[in-house]
């Protein structure tokens, strides 16, 4: 069991290193636009919801390096919010009416969800794009709905959810990780891909 679970993991990172330039441009893009006054949006449900709250508790507290605080918030974490949404308009519109809230041209919008068919992570990705923001997913394996919703995607071919949110969680922390970089040498050139 225990092999098995490594054995997936070990699969699962070795495709995301295979993705190390769409990685790398996330992070440098959400860098520059987080320092010039953008901020993230992030959503998604269950392990998801998490693996947001993560990533902007990252960028707002800080990663490793020590670095000003930026503007990112996780679309799940106000209750009152939520509950009010999902008790009035129904939970596909969960997201979608903070991103509506939210969101302004510029801003990103990161959307997670293992399976790829949350319908209220995919309605943010439609409202975030009519809005001006640029849409990004997380998604487990492709072609998936939420995948196809954003501009950009990076899905992970697993055939274990938690196998998927562990690389999730990888895939934060790469990201954090090269803002703080950029954040850090904004006229730095790093060509390893």
């Amino acid at each position: 069991m225990i092999d098995n679970h490594l054995t997936r993991l070990e699969t699962a990172l070795a495709q995301v290193r295979g993705q190390t330039p769409l990685l790398l441009r996330w992070g440098r893009l959400l860098a520059e636009e987080l320092r010039s006054g953008a901020r993230l949006l992030a959503c998604g449900n269950g392990g998801s919801a998490a693996q947001a709250q993560h990533l902007t508790a990252e960028l707002v507290g800080r990663y490793e390096a020590e670095r000003r605080p930026f503007s990112a918030l996780s679309l799940h974490t106000d209750t009152s919010a939520v509950t009010a949404i999902v008790n009035d308009y129904g939970p596909d519109e969960l997201y979608a009416r903070q991103v509506r809230a939210h969101g302004r041209p510029g801003d990103i919008l990161l959307a997670l969800s293992t399976s790829g068919t949350s319908r209220n992570v995919i309605a943010a990705a439609h409202t975030a794009a009519r809005a001006g923001l640029r849409t990004w997913a997380l998604t487990g394996p492709a072609p998936n709905p939420l995948a196809s919703a954003c501009q950009e995607s990076l899905s992970v071919d697993a055939p274990a959810t938690s196998t998927v949110q562990e690389v999730h969680l990888a895939v934060v922390h790469l990201l954090c990780a090269v803002v703080d970089e950029r954040v850090r040498f904004p006229h730095k050139v790093v060509v390893r891909a």
